[in-house]
């Protein structure tokens, strides 16, 4: 059995095997799914279902490099607005800085749990969501429109979105946000290829 007590010990982004007739409590099936703990039953695949997204995101990790700067602060207030804690990871400012380095920022967050959804914001979003897709438990995707940011969390289970200053307006990236955090993903067959995506990593 895995209590509570025991899942807060685990490490971040571990996998841990249960016997065939284990059980895991419920307060430790959140607290694993916080951590990002994988459980993988004896005779069974990975527990696909605590790979997959939350459907109400009420934490947000978000950072921006020189260039997305105006976007962040949008976005930051919008959602601030909208109740949901922002967690502004910089940068605040027009000196250059790298987006591996932002980006990650925001993927370790929402890899260890401590945001539950991630907005990484660069000139394109390509190179953040090559950054973010790094870290262990993070699946980023760039989405310059509403229609890939459904597809992004719906189908692929998508926990940070990354976006292009250059290449949305801030309404239209408004939208997208709006869109990505709206969007569960609920499908058994899209869930159940996340544990393919994490045997990947």
């Amino acid at each position: 059995m895995i209590a509570e007590a025991d899942a807060r010990v685990l490490e971040y982004g571990s996998t841990v095997a249960l016997a065939a007739g284990g059980h895991v409590t419920p307060l430790a099936h959140d607290t694993l799914k916080e951590r990002r703990v994988t459980v993988v039953r004896e005779g069974t695949d990975v527990d696909a279902e605590a790979l997959a997204p939350p459907s109400e995101i009420r934490t947000v990790a978000i950072a921006s490099d020189h260039t997305g700067v105006t976007l962040k602060r949008a976005l930051v207030e919008h959602l601030r607005g909208r109740g949901i804690a922002a967690h502004d990871l910089g940068t605040d400012g027009t000196e250059p800085v790298d987006y591996p380095d932002t980006a990650a920022s925001v993927a370790v967050q929402v890899a260890r749990g401590e945001a539950q959804a991630g907005i990484a914001i660069d000139g394109t979003g390509l190179g953040s969501t090559i950054a973010a897709n790094k870290v262990d438990g993070a699946r980023a995707a760039m989405c310059s429109n509403r229609t890939l940011a459904r597809y992004a969390r719906q189908h692929t289970g998508a926990n940070v979105l990354a976006l292009g200053s250059t290449l949305v307006t801030v309404e239209e990236a408004l939208e997208i946000v709006d869109t990505f955090m709206a969007t569960p993903m609920k499908e058994p067959r899209y869930i159940r290829r996340l544990s393919k995506i994490r045997d990947l990593e």
